[in-house]
């Protein structure tokens, strides 16, 4: 199954194991709780999933990696100890309380969450001195002589053995213990999550007509070239901060993370044009409204994947904008929510509690796995403790709530702008053929801004999708542009 339905499964089997009964007990025995285990190829989502259940669920989160960890790391160091039985004393071998369920007790009372999810990475590259604990972890959840606290979910993940040498296959033993899924690479869903978390608009366009080339794996005279969707987000991470220092994106860079010459190659060359596209037809300008570009002459004579490679570009500077506008609502919340608890309480008891939100949302943000809820965080955490630094704290916290609320609604007024200009410079430099289609698709393919639309009217949109996509003749050039496309 794809990675987006692991990650429904995932959120069923965890609530299905939390719920309790009339009583206060877990509906489903701890016996019965078998582990989910993802079995998947590297870097196709499985951690990030897990995290984000955990952080989409408001549960704790602790995860290791267990080929990092010794047979005493994980079930603990032995010690003697003398115990009396029937009246004589004797010598007996206990352990230590164990690395990692001493780290999940930690995260009960770091993270106040008494219930959450251990997940155990490259669980099936254990070493054979382990092989025993990981049995019994899976069976009982316990490392050890040691529990892992009740409320806590097990959940594993490993690559396939052709991905890795270190891989030992599980006996039917051990699969009898566990619920086992199997993730699969899919450009359709990584699509979706690449507009929700930002992904340079050169990988996500570079895909679209390249999508076999999300993930994969092929050997060469050299050893084997390979490609995954961890390589391309942390490449387009690492292209936003060379971009926003000044530095130069080069083929090399690419390399560093796209194990493929060729197609480091090919996107390479897709970087510098989508780049010399946005300069020459002034898309910065078009997204700020000015619809009347000196380029657009040229553009509407442009090859056709010159004219769709700009659309593209248009598409994710207005969702760009949408995700800032999503970040503006989430901090606008959070700040009347403080808003209306410090006002409850006395000054110095509303300072600690701040100080402590500080703490809290800077952890939060450390085990966050998307960037946009990432960034949320740390702009709250700036601003408060810009306003522990004033002298009338209630009056700081009543400017941040007036500022949040008016950089929400400028925030909204700019993804408005865009999306308008937008529709307008293409309807004009192409008419309404498939140019138009391609960009009122690419938006409604945005996360972010379909999050938008359910919050803020926009008229012109809804006229143009309504006028495109219901149309028989339209909807026919929608094929036409993908096979144009192929």
């Amino acid at each position: 199954m794809n990675i987006q339905s692991v990650k429904e499964e995932l959120k069923n089997t965890v609530k299905m194991y939390l719920t309790k009964n009339q009583y206060g007990e877990y509906d489903v025995p701890s016996v019965r709780q078998r582990p989910m285990l993802i079995i998947g190829a590297p870097g196709i989502g499985k951690t990030a999933i897990v995290a984000q259940v955990a952080e989409e669920m408001h549960l704790g989160y602790v995860s290791y990696t267990i080929t990092h960890h010794t047979r005493q790391s994980a079930i603990g160091l032995p010690f003697v100890k003398q115990k009396t039985y029937g009246g004589k004393e004797v010598s007996v071998t206990e352990y230590t309380l164990s690395e990692i369920v001493d780290s999940v007790y930690r995260a009960v009372e770091e993270q106040k969450q008494p219930e959450g999810i251990l997940f155990i990475d490259e669980i099936n590259c254990v070493s054979e001195t382990l092989a025993p604990a990981m049995l019994e972890l899976l069976q009982n959840k316990k490392f050890g002589p040691h529990k892992i606290p009740k409320g806590w979910v097990l959940v594993a993940a490993g690559n396939p053995p052709e991905y890795n040498k270190s891989v030992k296959e599980f006996d039917i033993v051990t699969l009898d213990r566990v619920k086992r899924v199997e993730a699969e690479p899919s450009f359709d869903v990584w699509k979706k999550y690449a507009y929700d978390s930002g992904v340079h608009s050169a990988v996500t366009y570079y895909l679209g007509l390249k999508p076999q080339n999300l993930f994969t794996v092929q050997k060469s005279v050299d050893g084997v070239d390979f490609v995954t969707p961890r390589g391309w987000e942390d490449l387009s991470v690492a292209i936003k901060m060379y971009e926003k220092l000044g530095f130069e994106v080069t083929q090399e860079l690419v390399e560093e993370y796209v194990q493929s010459y060729e197609i480091a190659t090919e996107f390479f060359r897709c970087y510098l044009l989508t780049n010399k596209y946005k300069t020459d037809y002034d898309v910065d300008r078009i997204l700020s409204g000015e619809t009347e570009t000196p380029g657009a002459s040229r553009l509407s004579a442009a090859p056709f994947d010159e004219r769709l490679a700009v659309i593209e570009v248009l598409s994710g500077g207005v969702n760009a904008r949408a995700s800032s506008a999503q970040t503006a609502i989430v901090l606008e919340r959070a700040v009347k929510a403080l808003y209306s608890t410090v006002n409850m309480m006395e000054e110095g008891e509303a300072r600690a509690y701040l100080t402590e939100r500080c703490e809290t949302l800077l952890a939060k943000a450390s085990r966050s796995s998307v960037e946009k809820e990432r960034e949320a965080d740390l702009r709250l955490v700036a601003l408060l403790k810009e306003i522990l630094l004033q002298e009338d704290l209630y009056l700081a916290m009543e400017k941040a709530y007036t500022d949040a609320g008016e950089n929400r609604a400028a925030q909204a007024d700019a993804v408005t702008v865009a999306v308008e200009s937008a529709l307008s410079f293409t309807e004009k430099t192409f008419g309404k053929g498939q140019e138009l289609v391609a960009l009122v698709v690419g938006l409604v393919s945005a996360p972010q801004f379909v999050a938008f639309l359910a919050r803020n009217a926009c008229p012109k949109f809804m006229q143009y999708n309504e006028m495109l996509l219901t149309d028989r003749q339209n909807k026919q050039l929608l094929l036409e542009i993908k096979k144009l496309e192929d």
